[in-house]
């Protein structure tokens, strides 16, 4: 995976000192309107370049400190560009990392399994240099129905490195918490764990009232049920043995949020014959922003895809919001309709050549009004063996409700991705740090794991066929980040299935499974 890299190359552009940043960003925009100010420059004066981006996961969404560096030393290097590439060391320390939490949740339901009361208390490690805070706790809020419900999220100031953004920032770590604990009231009331989400469905967003715009989650428990082959399925956990191996099954519900940036604008000309340049400054980090894109303008404009030059990545081009929070293609995204919306009226379906139209993505009072959610359903088969502890999963599914499917071998992509780090999330990736410093001690990959393919050798994403009404033209909701959240649960109920051990700590490790084993 690429570091945070970037070079920083000094000029004069019209008459005046400019600098050139090619950096490995998810939003060139907000790189410039935070450094242009520290060096005293106007935006102007600071380019900021970033076409292609190998990945991202949310710590390139803003500038650190290894760009002010690059800078600094660029303007002494007489005309010099100066290159500046983190180690994955240094990683660890300077450009953030997800926020360890300890939550506590209280669940309290009748004899029928209804919720009757729902409380998610959430201590979130932050650092004494900079305060971060995550939303935690928000979606247990929005999940399930419940009379009496009570959040919390309260901070712990260390003296370590700065926590920042990372895929699902807040919801991945607490829907695993909230996942988990409804498997284990399942267990308590006797009740299949699928059965016991359908029956706590919300009618409207329990948090505002506001209706859903769509709200899919049961259809994608039955369908992954149906798929994964759930049924039928011994709710009591250590009762299926094949040869020295525990075999479990787990499900968790999932959901995240679907947002929509403002101040997003693009441009479209035309350059001739049919073909159209359209340009705006968004950012693609391995997420298929190019390909997508690409897609939406051409069916704006009623044209072939191969007709389209598609330029992002630049702050001389138009402004465009962060790759984040799922946000990238119905932030664009509205502003090329409106953009090709805006042309056709100008110009016709026969304009001349090299006649322009800019716009920018209207608002949208619908987000007002309905609650837009992604919703999904995780199902994993997980093998511990009995004599050693190692746990296997061979295989998972997953089933989205994300609205329309753009392009369906990128949107697979994603969902896959965030399962497999939900996997890795839940069995690997552990940050040891040394409570003498604070300092994390596993910071390369050697030390630190993650899932390689042998950990994944069947991971499945299907999505429902839908169009979302309500949040852009194109119809789709984000899926960046869906995938990785109810990953981890849905691997640690297999676990309890497959074995009667409860794990609550993550990754979850032989030293915390084999001594409960029956």
């Amino acid at each position: 995976m690429e570091p945070h890299a970037c070079i920083a190359h000094w000029t004069m552009r019209d008459g005046e000192p400019s600098v050139t940043l090619y950096d490995s960003t998810q939003g060139v925009h907000v790189v410039r309107k935070t450094l242009a100010p520290l060096l005293d420059l106007r935006p102007e004066q600071l380019r900021v370049v970033a076409p292609h981006v190998g990945g991202g996961f949310g710590s390139k969404g803003a500038p650190h400190a290894h760009d002010v560096l690059a800078l600094l030393a660029a303007q002494r290097a007489g005309g010099r560009p100066v290159k500046l590439a983190l180690t994955r060391q240094q990683m660890f320390s300077l450009v953030g990392y997800r926020t360890p939490t300890i939550q506590r949740l209280r669940l309290g339901a009748d004899q029928g399994g209804h919720l009757v009361a729902l409380a998610h208390d959430v201590v979130e490690q932050t650092s004494t240099v900079k305060e971060f805070a995550e939303q935690t706790a928000v979606t247990s809020r929005k999940m399930y129905a419940s009379p009496n419900r009570h959040t919390s999220h309260r901070l712990a100031a260390l003296d370590v490195p700065v926590p920042f953004w990372m895929r699902a920032p807040g919801e991945c770590p607490g829907t695993f918490a909230a996942e988990v604990a409804m498997d284990e009231l399942a267990v308590a009331c006797k009740l299949d764990p699928i059965e016991l989400r359908i029956r706590n469905e919300p009618e409207v967003d329990p948090e505002t009232g506001n209706p859903w715009s769509s709200r899919r989650l049961i259809e994608c428990l039955r369908v992954g049920a149906e798929r994964f082959g759930w049924h039928p399925r011994d709710p009591r956990p250590a009762k299926y043995l094949a040869g020295n191996w525990f075999i479990g099954t787990g499900v968790a519900a999932a959901t995240y949020p679907g947002m929509a940036m403002e101040g997003n604008t693009a441009r479209i000309s035309h350059t001739g014959q049919g073909h159209y340049t359209v340009q705006i400054g968004a950012a693609d980090i391995g997420t298929g922003t190019w390909t997508a894109l690409a897609q939406i303008a051409a069916d704006a404009l009623g044209c072939d895809v191969a007709a389209i030059d598609l330029q992002i990545g630049d702050t001389d081009l138009p402004q465009a919001s962060v790759a984040g929070g799922s946000s990238g293609i119905t932030s664009w995204g509205s502003a090329i309709v409106a953009a090709a919306k805006q042309f056709r009226r100008e110009h016709g379906d026969h304009p001349h050549i090299g006649v322009t139209a800019t716009a920018e993505a209207p608002q949208n009072p619908d987000t007002e009004k309905f609650t837009v959610q992604s919703f999904g359903a995780h199902f994993v088969e997980a093998h511990v063996n009995r004599d050693t502890g190692e746990i296997r999963v061979p295989r998972m599914l997953g089933v989205f409700s994300v609205g329309r499917a753009i392009n369906a071998r990128t949107l697979r992509s994603q969902l896959i991705g965030g399962m497999t780090m939900g996997l890795s999330m839940a069995l690997h990736e552990e940050s040891v740090r040394d409570s003498r410093f604070g300092h994390v001690v596993t910071q390369d990959l050697a030390s630190y794991h993650i899932s390689a393919h042998a950990d994944v050798p069947h991971v499945e994403a299907i999505w429902l066929d839908e169009v979302e009404e309500h949040l852009n033209p194109m119809g789709s909701r984000g899926a960046g980040e869906i995938g990785i959240v109810g990953a981890a649960a849905a691997v640690v109920n297999a676990i309890h299935h497959a074995t009667g051990v409860r794990v609550r700590e993550l990754p979850v490790t032989l030293d915390k499974v084999l001594p409960g084993l029956p």
